[in-house]
């Protein structure tokens, strides 16, 4: 029942957006013939209504069991319109808000100074801001559909990090790294196959992956193992959970059912031939020289995100090793508790963020909204000695398209 009511709610909301965004329509068709002026609020309200009535049916539908194409795109439209409307609204309440100053200066005005009542009309709504909103709207709307594209357009980052005090020995080492392949959102294996053809074809004397292998259930990975499995390195294939690996944002039947979940997808881990690390560390040797890599589960400094991480558990014995690589998921943990802590972590390979799937990347900047949460959220960043990468993700999730921030691959030289 609070499923249902939560959805009336959120219809509501919709509907007055629609009655408030429909006041821009109103004005910039002002000068348009009848008919077309009709055809305009007919296809306006249309798209409207369609969405409303598909939200509204969600709860009542067993649309869990929708074809996932379907479930997936409809969604994410329905919410992108949402969202697009919300951004037109900005720009009508600054216009609102103009026209409810001018019309009280114009009411003191003549009250106070004239001595006269105020006869004054209501002021009219802005054509050119009514445009704007709608130019925004529009845009942002546009820019969603587009990015529905762009969610297997793979992008190979080359990255040389120099540390003073890597062994010689691994002087030249390549590490793959990937991250979040959110395997439930994926509905095209050709294209996923050709992804995982790149990381092969880079050749990595080591892969490392950082997490969310699943949405929420270890059965996502049917129909994928068989493309990950095809992975190798000369140095393995290491990987860490996810807060998604838990299956904490879904519910299960018992506690039983959610704990074999996990072991399920420890074993898929396993039959892939990727060595899961949980709060533990492995030692790699090249003649005399060693260096370290620490695995641990999830942990944020974020408070809606878990803590299963024991970094104390995966740093012990590893303080005699000259150089360390850490793999955890979530990059808030390097402020939180790595840097100040554990000084002596080289390396820290992190994911999670996925660039929020949105923003724009052009050389010497970079902008999306998940910087307002996250210091770190996507490349290279260094205090000190120290460095942490943030893959911008293989997969996705939510919204089944990227936009600006698209699927990376990285291959990273220690030198």
């Amino acid at each position: 029942m609070r499923r249902f009511a939560g959805s009336w709610v959120i219809i509501v909301i919709m509907l007055l957006i629609d009655l408030y965004v429909f006041q821009a329509i109103r004005v910039v068709s002002a000068t348009a013939p009848t008919k077309l002026k009709w055809i305009i609020y007919g296809l306006y309200w249309a798209v409207s209504v369609a969405a409303i009535f598909t939200l509204a049916i969600f709860p009542y539908a067993d649309y869990e069991n929708w074809p996932k194409v379907v479930r997936t795109y409809l969604f994410a439209t329905i919410i992108g319109l949402f969202i697009a409307k919300m951004f037109t609204g900005v720009f009508l309440l600054v216009d609102d808000l103009r026209r409810v100053i001018q019309w009280a200066g114009g009411k003191l005005y003549y009250q106070f100074v004239q001595g006269e009542p105020f006869t004054g009309a209501g002021i009219s709504r802005s054509s050119f801001l009514s445009w704007i909103g709608l130019a925004v709207g529009g845009g942002l709307m546009g820019s969603l559909l587009y990015g529905f594209g762009n969610k297997y357009r793979y992008q190979i980052r080359k990255v040389q990090l120099s540390f003073e005090n890597l062994p010689s020995a691994f002087k030249g080492l390549k590490i793959l790294h990937f991250s979040d392949v959110h395997s439930g959102s994926f509905t095209d294996k050709k294209a996923v196959e050709h992804g995982v053809k790149l990381i092969a074809s880079q050749n990595a004397d080591l892969i490392l992956f950082t997490g969310d292998l699943v949405n929420d259930h270890s059965g996502e990975m049917i129909d994928y193992k068989d493309v990950f499995n095809k992975l190798s390195a000369p140095m393995g294939i290491y990987s860490t959970l996810g807060n998604h690996d838990y299956g904490d944002y879904r519910e299960w039947p018992s506690k039983e059912a959610k704990a074999k979940n996990l072991e399920d997808l420890k074993q898929i881990h396993s039959e892939m031939g990727w060595r899961l690390l949980m709060n533990e560390h492995v030692v790699f040797e090249r003649g005399s020289d060693q260096i370290a890599l620490l695995g641990i589960e999830n942990w944020s400094s974020k408070a809606r995100f878990p803590k299963y991480g024991k970094m104390k558990e995966a740093y012990m014995g590893s303080e005699k090793y000259p150089f360390k690589i850490l793999m955890s998921h979530d990059p808030s943990h390097w402020d939180a508790e790595v840097r100040p802590e554990y000084s002596d972590v080289d390396l820290m390979l992190s994911g999670h963020t996925h660039g929020m799937q949105f923003g724009l990347e052009i050389p010497g900047f970079k902008w999306s909204p998940v910087q307002y949460v996250y210091k770190q959220w996507a490349g290279l960043y260094e205090e000190g000695k120290q460095k942490l990468y943030v893959n911008r993700g293989f997969g996705f999730i939510g919204y089944p398209g990227r936009v600006g921030i698209l699927p990376e691959i990285t291959l990273i030289e220690l030198v």
